[in-house]
């Protein structure tokens, strides 16, 4: 367990990826995380978006969306945090995505942790 933390986040039990760990390229690597959340009775899963290879990024692959209907399934909220602008400049429907998500609180993408702690405050 040493590439995440359980932690809260303004309140928020949560279970924090580090930047350094290994690719999540498979579902199997990118939902493992669920049973720690349960074990830690978690509500929020932090994943840095370095983390994340480039198929959960380009949508054609329904990698992105198999790995966050996980989450849902298990009632857990996911957060993707790090600069993706560079993406999601360079595809609509990416862009229009995290759009949706961020309106919702099931998936949120933020530039960072502190702006996903602020998020949380409100």
């Amino acid at each position: 367990m040493a590439d995440r933390e359980l932690t809260t986040i303004h309140g928020t039990p949560a279970l924090v990826l580090s930047g350094d760990g290994p690719p999540l390229d498979t579902i199997d690597a990118a939902t493992e995380m669920i049973g720690d959340a349960a074990w830690g009775e978690v509500e929020l899963v932090v994943i840095p978006a370095v983390r994340l290879t480039d198929d959960f990024f380009e949508l054609r692959t329904g990698f992105a969306g198999e790995v966050t209907q996980k989450y849902v399934n298990y009632r857990l909220r996911l957060a993707i945090v790090g600069d993706i602008s560079t993406r999601v400049a360079d595809s609509v429907s990416l862009a229009a995505w995290v759009a949706e998500s961020n309106r919702g609180s099931q998936l949120w993408f933020e530039p960072s942790l502190e702006a996903l702690e602020e998020r949380l405050r409100m």
